[in-house]
């Protein structure tokens, strides 16, 4: 990659300010730009080092305006961050191949297009479909009747059960599991649980990406569903009929529960768990660790706290706890005071 400031700015649609002929090779963060870089900057937290960083470009919002010189060239942009993002994406070494690696095994019955890549030690099912530019890395599964949509990337070691389907332009990343059973069983009278067949599916819309060693189980009967755009973080639980509305974002180590429902454009913390059965409002909130044991029907709300309740009452709870001690203390005082007063009497 080589490439100037003047033609950043056309790619970007922004306003070159500087020397447009200066020219960049690579990229780097602000705090440790070097000639030759591109970098950017879109948290303030992070001005100082604009002053200071040897970055030949730097990408910065519109509204950006210098308190002192600065010696890089810089790019305005409706969205810094956005931007450099772009630029990374093009940059990115996502090299397409195409045909079938020679361990690779694809059943006669697959359809697969001669755009897609079947890499080392891949198993290609019976009946399954595989669209054009999409690439398998080493040692995935396709199980038997499964779909995979066009210019999807699935990394190693990752094994989609028998009749799942996934979108187009997704990424799945290595070690990932589509469709596992669901955790159905039913106590029996002696103590013993009896497995429930779980003879549903997984349906991935498109433009989803979905992180390392992340579990997706098939529905009892019908689908769990991932909608589109949504984005899972690692090591992330979805159980069996599970739907995930379109652009909601999920952190790691979060679990959801069997049967519920996110709504569109919610944002999951870390370590969140939902119990089964519930249904969460567009737009929620739900911050890191909090546990949500009943349904949230009041969308574009904020959520904190196991059980969760809302965020800016959960707030308030926390002063309060944080003067527990003192509050104890003075109704122990206010206690001995009434029995002195009582024994008076």
């Amino acid at each position: 990659m080589e490439i100037s400031a003047a033609e950043l700015g056309e790619l970007l649609n922004g306003e070159v300010v500087g020397d447009p002929s200066v020219r960049v090779h690579k990229l780097s963060k602000i705090e440790e730009g070097e000639q030759g870089a591109l970098s950017f900057l879109a948290n303030p937290k992070y001005e100082a080092f604009a002053y200071d960083t040897k970055a030949s470009i730097l990408i910065v919002n519109a509204d950006f305006e210098p308190a002192k010189d600065i010696a890089s060239t810089l790019i305005k942009v409706d969205d810094a961050y956005s931007s450099f993002a772009q630029i990374m994406e093009q940059l990115a070494d996502r090299s397409r191949k195409s045909g079938v690696h020679p361990t690779a095994f694809v059943a006669e019955s697959a359809n697969v297009s001669e755009d897609a890549y079947i890499g080392p030690f891949c198993y290609v099912g019976e009946g399954v479909e595989v669209k054009a530019g999409t690439q398998l890395s080493a040692h995935v599964t396709i199980g038997d009747g499964s779909l995979v949509g066009k210019d999807t990337l699935i990394y190693a070691g990752v094994h989609v059960y028998h009749g799942c389907q996934v979108g187009d332009h997704c990424i799945i990343h290595a070690g990932t599991v589509i469709g596992s059973d669901g955790f159905g069983f039913v106590p029996q009278p002696d103590g013993r649980f009896k497995k429930v067949p779980q003879l549903g599916t997984v349906i991935i819309e498109d433009h989803v990406e979905i992180g390392a060693n992340v579990t997706i189980d098939r529905g009892t009967m019908d689908a769990t569903r991932i909608c589109e755009g949504v984005k899972l973080d690692n090591l992330i639980q979805v159980a069996h009929n599970v739907e995930i509305g379109a652009h909601t974002v999920i952190a790691a180590q979060a679990g959801v529960s069997g049967s519920t429902k996110l709504g569109k454009h919610c944002m999951v913390g870390g370590q969140v768990g939902f119990v089964g059965h519930i249904s969460i409002a567009a737009g929620s909130k739900i911050n890191a660790q909090s546990g949500v044991a009943k349904s949230i029907k009041e969308p574009n709300k904020s959520w904190n706290g196991s059980p969760a309740f809302a965020f800016s009452e959960n707030l308030r709870s926390k002063v309060y706890f944080k003067r527990l001690p003192e509050l104890v203390k003075r109704i122990d005082e206010l206690e001995k005071a009434l029995a002195i007063h009582q024994n008076k009497k």
